[in-house]
């Protein structure tokens, strides 16, 4: 079984509109994490039945594990999707798997059986670090031209690098770098590109070095984590602009332009101080961006720092560019905003899911200047909820949004260390598409404590099909 869901005669405008009334999901992909665990045993990818209709709804029902010890597997893509709109050749049937600490790509065969992955081939790091001179590979897209471009966050020695690797689509062999010679960014995470715009954005995270088994606060001061933007010419591959976003700025992880490819605007959810920033085309055709929403951080005693910031670690933008979400990782909530009005996000949801607040915690609020009740802890047929919400992926018509609670495995170990030790969940929030709201399904979650290796740290969504993280249409 291929995936494939475009055809020579679907019109590039309706793209977005016809994947939100596709088929609901039935499973998905989560690479599951044992680095910084007490866990000697390989990352492995998870396949999760969430087709509420099957026996096995919210079980694992494969796992996939890798070769090699302590990868860190993190983000993925694929190897085909909108990009590739028109080409009958290329099918949406190998999922690729970066690892953020080994620098190993993992090519993974989900077309011969989608309910049990294999891997196709392994991209040992030799290659990335000696065609490229870059390192611990980030976020993957496919490109119409049928290759695969990886964004990397440091060089072989740690240090940090934004440069982009590209994979051969067929072969998966690392060609070379997208940049040219001497322009990669100082810092780098993740991209997204707009042809119609001829334009590529990238973001920055922080030096290898400096994140690798924890967070420590005086790095940022040190200048060892980001805080601009990058506008890069999407034929040329030159870097045109730099857009400092300054203290407030700081640590831009995810971001994401608005679905519909003629839109010149999108958002940055920037995590240090909680803030997201909107950017856009300016009439004088370069690249400019503007706050426009803060979360406020507490002023709290029992924690490390006398100040908690909400650290927004994922944001998302529903297909038809209505919501925007984002997860607050330590405060423990989950936003929805209505984005109508690009420039005035409208509060529209809000739901808490564990974090560092929690009621009974040893965590206390001092000072809130959103007036909020520290929240009960969430617990779920059974289960407290672990950590705080993080990863998101929404379903293609809206109405269902997924979430898990690892961010990374030396910041779980650092800042949820229960979590580390007890594994991780995935839930599931019901979204009103229509007026705005967040509720938790109370008949939904999957308990990564509980897998048959031990507690595993399940990161990110992917649907076989495609979703709203994974998609750029031309």
């Amino acid at each position: 079984m291929t995936q494939r869901w475009w055809t020579s005669s679907t019109t590039t405008m309706s793209q977005p509109r016809r994947r939100r009334s596709g088929r609901r999901e039935q499973i998905v992909y989560l690479p599951c994490i044992y680095r910084n665990t007490d866990i000697m045993k390989p990352d492995y990818l998870a396949t999760v039945d969430v087709d509420p209709e099957s026996s096995t709804f919210t079980q694992v029902i494969h796992r996939l594990p890798m070769p090699n010890l302590r990868d860190e597997l993190h983000h993925s893509g694929w190897n085909a999707c909108s990009s590739c709109f028109g080409d009958a050749s290329k099918t949406r049937n190998r999922l690729i798997l970066p690892s953020l600490i080994s620098s190993r790509v993992y090519v993974v065969d989900v077309g011969t059986d989608p309910r049990a992955p294999q891997i196709h081939k392994v991209v040992e790091p030799v290659d990335m670090f000696w065609k490229c001179d870059l390192a611990n590979p980030h976020t993957s897209h496919c490109l119409g031209n049928g290759q695969i471009m990886i964004s990397c966050i440091g060089d072989p020695s740690g240090n940090g690098k934004g440069g982009f690797v590209l994979l051969d689509g067929e072969t998966f062999e690392v060609i070379g770098n997208w940049e040219h010679p001497g322009e990669a960014a100082p810092f780098g995470y993740d991209f997204w590109y707009q042809p119609r715009h001829n334009v590529m954005i990238s973001t920055e995270w922080g030096a290898p070095k400096a994140l690798a088994n924890g967070f420590n606060p005086a790095h940022v001061k040190e200048g060892l984590y980001g805080r601009s933007i990058h506008v890069w010419d999407w034929t040329t591959h030159r870097k045109l602009q730099t857009l400092d976003l300054g203290e407030e700025g700081a640590i831009p992880l995810e971001i994401r332009f608005l679905h519909d490819p003629d839109a010149t605007e999108g958002y940055v959810g920037c995590a240090l101080r909680s803030i997201v920033f909107r950017f856009y085309k300016t009439p004088k055709g370069d690249w400019a961006a503007e706050k426009v929403i803060s979360v406020p951080s507490k002023k709290v005693e029992g924690w490390v720092l006398p100040e908690m910031p909400g650290l927004i670690t994922d944001i998302l933008i529903s297909l038809d560019d209505r919501y925007l979400f984002f997860s607050n990782w330590l405060h423990g909530d989950i936003r929805q905003y209505d984005i109508t009005d690009r420039r005035n996000p409208r509060l529209v949801g809000q739901v808490f899911l564990g974090g560092s607040i929690v009621s009974d915690g040893s965590v206390r609020v001092l000072e809130d200047p959103e007036n909020q009740p520290q929240p009960r802890p969430r617990i779920i047929q059974g289960r407290r909820v672990p950590g705080g919400p993080q990863m998101l992926q929404l379903s293609l018509d809206g109405r269902r949004l997924y979430v898990t609670t690892s961010l990374y495995s030396g910041w779980d170990k650092q800042f949820y260390p229960d979590m580390a030790k007890e594994g991780s969940v995935m839930m599931q929030i019901d979204v009103d598409s229509v007026d705005g709201g967040l509720s938790v399904n109370e008949d939904f979650l999957v308990d990564f404590g509980k897998e048959p290796g031990g507690p595993s740290l399940a990161h990110e969504l992917r649907y076989p099909g495609g979703d709203c993280t994974s998609d750029i249409w031309l």
